[in-house]
């Protein structure tokens, strides 16, 4: 019964997303993966809770304290380029970044697994080749602070670095399951009649 369930859910996602299709890695690697997106995921998570309590702290601030509270625009501007930083490999992975899809749905599971590989590893090149500039661009903070934090733009700038950085693995690991999932026999997508 829940092998149907689980089947129906899978052709829904598929239909909504087809490049869900691909199969991602299972096993030990697949678990250690999944315990990264979920650290990932739960960081994002907390950067936007933050982000609701400071902006909460600055509404309260100027409705109820007779002086507004100076940091709180400035640390939920950093607290959102760290969320956006921290989630953007999930989202990667996940398949949820912006994409335009004509023909996704049209392609057969090798089609889109190829497909997947070719996005992952533009992404990933892409990643590779600025990651060197987004570490120089961070060390511009080293002699810079933040106006009412004081805190050091190096930590700031720093999201570049970790954001370029999720890309390239996350991107090599869809590029690989991709590459994977080309020369995989395929399997059976139809559920067995009960």
């Amino acid at each position: 019964m829940d092998s149907h369930y689980k089947t129906a859910e899978q052709e829904a996602l598929e239909q909504l997303d087809p490049l869900s299709s691909v199969p991602t890695f299972q096993g030990v690697v697949g678990r250690l993966i999944g315990w990264v997106d979920t650290l990932f995921t739960t960081l994002a998570v907390l950067a936007l809770v933050a982000i609701a309590g400071t902006v909460m702290l600055q509404i309260a601030a100027r409705l109820f304290l007779p002086f507004s509270v100076s940091w709180t625009e400035e640390l939920s501007r950093y607290l959102f380029i760290y969320m956006v930083a921290l989630s953007v490999g999930v989202v990667l992975r996940q398949h949820r970044h912006v994409s335009v899809e004509l023909f996704h749905h049209i392609l057969g599971p090798r089609s889109r697994a190829a497909y997947q590989a070719l996005i992952c590893l533009l992404i990933a090149g892409f990643a590779a080749v600025v990651l060197p500039y987004a570490w120089q661009y961070a060390q511009n903070g080293t002699w810079q602070t933040s106006p009412t934090l004081r805190v050091p733009m190096l930590y700031i700038f720093f999201s570049t670095v970790v954001m370029f950085a999720l890309l390239l693995v996350y991107g090599a690991i869809g590029f690989l399951e991709g590459l994977v999932a080309i020369f995989r026999s395929p399997e059976r997508t139809e559920p067995e009649k009960p």
